[in-house]
């Protein structure tokens, strides 16, 4: 069993490589769970929809970050850790990193205190691969306005923030995989889904997660 992690900015691809792998595990009879954060559980989805709502009162920075990591706590203990547990690969749309990023980062909360209730979220439970799909801020809204212009959805609240908060949270994920290089995988989110695909085969191979 492993514990994979997808981040990045909204548009950077996340679901696409995920569902390459997906098929790959399937090819290869590997057990595998997908799932994401926030939400995950039936109070995860409810915690999610109240931050990412835009009607309403928006929350405080603060309160933004414990709404995150009460769904997390939820998350690990009834999902992540029975999936691997069992045995099962958990692939994961977004974990603690993105805290760091968004809630540390973006809204300017002590890393430190983010980290800190990282942990206690998780009970200590880290990735054994975070892979980042960096992609510059211009692109992501790109993306992100191409898709709503396609399937007629409007921006949440997280998503209709400044660029200028998306372009700390993307350098808050590029300091998190520069201070923990082998525990990381950046790759280019410009490239092709399929050459995307390809060197995350690779990588995979490299560190002995996949052979």
């Amino acid at each position: 069993m492993k514990f994979l992690v997808f981040e990045g900015l909204d548009g950077s691809g996340k679901s696409s490589l995920m569902r390459s792998l997906e098929a790959e595990l399937v090819r290869r009879g590997i057990a595998f769970c997908r799932t994401r954060e926030p939400g995950g559980t039936p109070l995860g989805d409810e915690i999610r929809n109240m931050i990412l709502r835009t009607e309403g009162a928006s929350p405080l920075p603060r309160t933004e970050l414990l709404l995150y990591e009460a769904s997390r706590a939820q998350h690990v203990e009834q999902v992540i850790r029975p999936a691997l547990a069992q045995g099962t690969w958990v692939l994961c749309d977004r974990f603690t990193a993105s805290s760091v990023a968004f809630q540390g980062g973006g809204r300017d909360i002590s890393e430190k205190d983010v980290m800190a209730l990282n942990d206690f979220a998780t009970g200590g439970l880290k990735p054994h691969l975070t892979v980042l799909l960096d992609l510059s801020v211009e692109e992501s809204r790109a993306r992100r306005q191409g898709r709503g212009a396609a399937n007629g959805e409007s921006e949440d609240r997280i998503e209709s923030e400044a660029d200028s908060f998306h372009e700390k949270v993307r350098q808050s994920f590029l300091k998190q995989a520069r201070a923990e290089a082998d525990a990381w995988l950046v790759l280019n989110a410009q490239e092709t889904p399929e050459v995307l695909f390809q060197q995350l085969l690779k990588a995979l191979a490299e560190k002995n997660i996949l052979k």
